[in-house]
C-alpha cells in the first residue's frame, strides 16, 4: 500500500459530502489529470491524512460517479473535483481499496492500482541493469495475484521515457488511466492493474525524452499480440503450457548434437492451404504437415520466422515481437501444441531466428524512449540500407540480454530444438554492404562487429551451459573462422553453419549445359577443399526459389524429363556429401514455379509420376542417411572421405567412398554421372573385395527414371585403381547417382 502523505487532503470521514470544501489541487495532479509527466503514486490511491485517516484520489476520466466498496459492504461516493474525472475522499479501512466506476455504459468494479507498492526488487532491477537475460525475461505483461487480487504486472524498459502509461482494452486506451512508476535502478516502468486478464490488448504511451508523446508502442516483451494488420500486444495466459514430449527431450539429451540431421524447411503460411484459401492454423498444420515430413524421414522440421512481424511479405525476417509466436496460425498454446506433436511424432523443430535487425514500424522498438534505446543512433552503425531495417546495440547490456532471453523463452517454454540464426554476416562486420566512408571502424580500427562477436559468443556460451543438446544454427555466408568452433577456443560457439559457397557452386553447375559441365569440373569437388573445416549444413533453402531464380527444378539445364533426372542425381550426390542436408519445402516433389508466400505450393506436381518419383527417393535417401554410419557418423572427421574420381571432367562423373571413422560399419562407394550419356563398363576403385549391392539408383523406375544400373549387385576385379587394390566395373545411368556398398 502506498502511504506517502504528499497532497494529503483531511476529510471528516463521516460528514464529508458532495458541498464539502477541497483544498486547491497541486500542480502535479493537473498535469496527471492531462496525461504529464508526474508521480502518479505520489498522487493517486490511498494517502495518510494526517490524522490518523486515510484519503484516496483516483483519477478516472469519463467516470459520471466513483464508489468505494469495503469489504464490509459498506460504500460510498468520491468527491468530483474541479478536475474532470479525478475524485477523491475518504478510503476506508481495507488496505487495498475496491472501486465502483460509473460509466455512461455500466458499472465496473477494480482494485485500486495505485494501492499496490514496488512488486520488481531492487535485486531483479540490477540484474536487467547489467544484463541478465534470465532478469530481463521478468518484464513484460505477468498475470498474477498480488495480495490474493488477481491482475497483471506490467513492466518495461524505457530509461528515457520522461512518462510511461499502459493502455489498453481494459482501460479505453485512455493514457491518462494507468501511469506506471518509474524504477530507477534501472530504467524500468511497472504497474500492477487489477482485474486484466488473459487476452487483453494493451500498448504502452510513452512521452519521450524531449517532451514529444511518442506513437504508442508495442510491449518488446510481449508473449502474444493481435494478429496482423492489428499491431497491439496481448497478455498471455500465466498457466504453465501443457507438454508430453518427455520422452523425446530424453532422447535428444542422448543423442546430442552429432546426430543425423535432414531438415525440411518450411514456410507455415504456403505450405499448403485450407480449402477456401485461407492459412492453416497450428493444429491443421499439425494434422497435415507431420505426417508428410515423417513420411519423407527427415528429423526436423525449420519454420520460417515466426515471431510476430508486422508484414507478412517479409516472411518473418522482420519480426518485432522476438518473445511471442505470430498470432497468423492461433495463440500461443497452440505452437505449442504444435511442437508437441511434432516431438511425439519423432520429429525436431527448429525455428529462423533473427537477431541481426528489426524494422523502423512507429508501433515497434525504434526510437523506443524517444531515444535509440535498442539501435545506434548513427545510421552509419544502426540501419540496413539493404533492407531498410534497424541493427541492434549489441554493445548496450540490456539489448543483449533482450536478445539471448529470447531464445531461451524459445527454448525453454515452447521445447524448441534449435534456432537457426538469420544474417549473421550482416552481424559480424560493420562495413557490410556499405560503400566507403559509411561505416563506422571498431575500436580497433578494423572492419569487424566486436560488440555483435562479443553478444553471439555469450549467447551461444548460455544455451551450450543450459542445453548441450540443442541446435544451434549459422547462416552465415563468408569466411570467418571458427563459427562452428567453441567459444572456448575463440570460436563463435554455433553447433552448425550453413554452407552457402557449397550451394552457390553446385546450383551453378546445374545449371549449365552439360556439353560446358567439363570445364566447370571443380564446382562440384570444390566443397571438398573446405568441408571439414566448419560442421556445415547444405542448404537448398527458400532464398533460392524466389526473386526470380526459379524452382530447383528449373535450374536444372535440359527438357523436363532430363530436370528431374539431374535433380535427382544432385539430391542423391548431396544426401552422400559430408554436411547435413536442408530442402525447402517443395524441393521434394520437384515444383515447377518459384515459391510464393501468398498462395500454398503446387501439390498437383507431387501427384504426378516424376514428382511422385522424386518424393519416394528423398524418403529413401533419409533412410539411407539414418541407417549407414558411414553417411552421417562424425561429419566433421575427414577420415569419413576419400575421393576415388574427382578429375573426370572429360564424363563430368564423381566418385567418392564415405567411411565410418570408427570402422564399425561398411564403407559406402558414391558416384555421380552429371551428363545425359550412358556409361558402360566406368571403372572405380573400391576399398574391399567382394560383391557391392547397388543400395541406390536414381535412375531407377520407382524413382520414375530408365532404369538402367547394375542388375542389383557388382563383383571387385582384382585390378587395382584409385589407390586400391581392387575396383568395380559399372553401368552409370544418364545423369544419375548411384551408391553401392559390399555385401557383408
Amino acid at each position: 500500500m502506498n502511504d506517502e502523505g504528499r497532497g494529503a487532503v483531511a476529510f471528516d470521514y463521516d460528514a464529508v459530502t458532495q458541498c464539502d470544501a477541497v483544498a486547491p489541487l497541486a500542480t502535479e495532479v493537473h498535469a496527471l489529470a492531462q496525461g504529464l509527466p508526474a508521480d502518479a503514486f505520489a498522487w493517486l490511491g490511498p494517502h495518510g491524512d494526517g490524522s490518523g485517516g486515510r484519503v484516496i484520489r483516483a483519477l478516472v476520466p469519463n467516470a459520471q460517479r466513483v464508489e468505494v466498496i469495503e469489504a464490509s459492504g459498506r460504500r460510498w461516493d468520491l468527491l468530483s473535483t474541479e478536475l474532470p474525472g479525478l475524485f477523491e475522499g475518504r478510503a476506508g479501512a481495507d488496505a487495498i481499496p475496491l472501486l465502483a466506476l460509473h460509466f455512461p455504459d455500466g458499472v465496473e468494479q477494480v482494485h485500486d492500482a495505485y494501492a499496490f507498492g514496488p512488486l520488481l526488487d531492487e535485486a531483479l532491477l540490477q540484474r536487467i541493469h547489467q544484463g541478465d537475460a534470465e532478469a530481463v525475461r521478468a518484464l513484460g505483461a505477468t498475470e498474477m495475484a498480488v495480495e490474493g487480487i488477481e491482475g497483471v504486472r506490467f513492466a518495461v524498459w524505457a530509461p528515457n521515457a520522461q512518462r510511461v502509461a499502459v493502455v489498453g482494452d481494459f482501460n479505453g486506451w485512455d493514457g491518462r488511466r494507468h501511469p506506471m512508476r518509474l524504477r530507477h535502478a534501472a530504467g524500468v516502468w511497472e504497474l500492477f492493474i487489477p482485474g486484466v486478464r488473459p487476452g487483453a490488448c494493451y500498448k504502452f504511451r510513452l512521452i519521450g525524452a524531449d517532451g514529444q508523446t511518442l506513437p504508442d508502442k508495442l510491449d518488446p516483451m510481449a508473449r502474444w499480440a493481435e494478429r496482423s494488420p492489428a499491431t497491439a500486444s496481448r497478455v498471455a495466459p500465466a498457466a504453465p503450457l501443457q507438454w508430453n514430449d518427455h520422452v523425446w527431450l530424453q532422447r535428444r539429451r542422448q543423442r546430442g548434437i552429432n546426430a543425423p540431421l535432414s531438415i525440411y524447411e518450411v514456410h507455415a503460411g504456403s505450405w499448403q492451404r485450407a480449402e477456401d484459401g485461407s492459412v492453416l492454423d497450428w493444429d491443421a498444420l499439425a494434422d497435415r504437415l507431420i505426417p508428410h515430413v515423417t513420411g519423407l524421414g527427415f528429423t526436423h522440421i525449420e519454420l520460417l520466422p515466426i515471431s510476430e512481424h508486422p508484414f507478412g511479405g517479409s516472411w518473418g525476417y522482420q519480426p518485432l515481437g522476438i518473445y511471442a509466436p505470430t498470432a497468423r496460425y492461433g495463440p500461443p498454446e497452440a505452437f505449442a501444441r504444435f511442437v508437441d506433436r511434432c516431438h511425439q511424432a519423432g520429429l525436431g523443430v527448429l525455428v529462423d531466428w533473427v537477431s541481426a535487425h528489426f524494422p523502423d514500424d512507429a508501433h515497434g522498438l525504434a526510437r523506443f524512449d524517444g531515444t535509440a534505446l535498442y539501435e545506434h543512433a548513427d545510421p552509419r552503425e544502426g540501419k540496413h540500407a539493404d533492407w531498410d531495417t534497424l541493427i541492434y546495440n549489441y554493445g548496450r547490456n540490456e539489448v543483449s540480454a533482450y536478445l539471448i532471453g529470447s531464445a531461451l523463452e524459445w527454448i525453454e517454454h515452447f521445447h524448441i530444438d534449435g534456432l537457426r540464426v538469420d544474417a549473421v554476416a550482416s552481424m559480424l562486420y560493420r562495413d557490410y554492404s556499405r560503400p566507403e566512408g559509411q561505416w563506422v571502424p571498431n575500436a580497433q580500427g578494423g572492419r569487424e562487429n566486436l560488440e555483435a562477436v562479443a553478444f553471439l559468443q555469450r549467447m551461444n556460451q548460455t544455451l551450450r551451459e543450459r542445453f548441450p543438446d540443442v541446435l544451434v544454427i549459422a547462416e552465415e555466408s563468408t569466411a570467418w573462422p571458427g563459427v562452428t568452433n567453441p567459444v572456448a577456443e575463440g570460436g563463435l560457439g554455433f553447433t552448425h553453419k550453413w554452407n552457402m559457397g557449397w550451394m552457390h557452386d553446385t546450383l551453378q553447375y546445374l545449371q549449365r549445359d552439360p556439353v560446358h559441365r567439363r570445364h566447370h569440373h571443380s564446382e562440384i569437388s570444390f566443397g571438398l577443399v573446405y568441408a571439414f573445416s566448419e560442421r556445415f549444413v547444405l542448404p537448398l533453402s527458400h532464398d533460392e526459389v524466389v526473386h526470380g531464380k526459379g524452382s530447383l527444378l528449373t535450374k536444372m539445364a535440359g527438357h523436363r524429363a532430363q530436370q528431374f533426372a539431374q535433380l535427382r542425381a544432385y539430391y542423391a550426390f548431396m544426401w552422400a556429401h559430408p554436411g547435413s542436408k536442408l530442402l525447402f519445402m517443395g524441393g521434394e516433389f520437384g515444383q515447377a514455379g518459384e515459391w510464393a508466400h501468398q498462395r500454398g505450393l503446387e501439390w498437383q506436381q507431387a501427384a504426378t509420376a516424376e514428382g511422385g518419383g522424386l518424393m519416394r527417393l528423398v524418403g529413401d535417401l533419409n533412410a539411407q542417411l539414418l541407417h549407414q554410419p558411414a553417411l552421417h557418423r562424425d561429419e566433421r572427421d575427414e577420415r569419413g572421405f576419400a575421393w576415388s574420381v574427382a578429375d573426370d571432367s572429360g564424363n563430368s562423373v564423381y566418385a567418392f567412398i564415405r567411411h565410418d571413422p570408427t570402422g564399425e560399419a561398411p564403407a559406402m562407394l558414391v558416384v555421380s554421372n552429371f551428363t545425359p550419356v550412358r556409361r558402360e563398363g566406368y571403372r572405380v576403385g573400391v576399398p574391399e573385395s567382394g560383391l557391392w549391392s547397388e543400395r541406390l539408383n536414381t535412375d531407377s523406375h520407382h524413382y520414375a527414371g530408365g532404369n538402367a544400373g547394375n542388375l542389383g549387385a557388382v563383383g571387385t576385379d582384382a585390378r587395382p585403381m584409385h589407390g586400391h587394390a581392387q575396383s568395380l566395373r559399372l553401368t552409370l545411368p544418364p545423369m544419375s547417382t548411384v551408391y553401392l556398398q559390399v555385401v557383408a
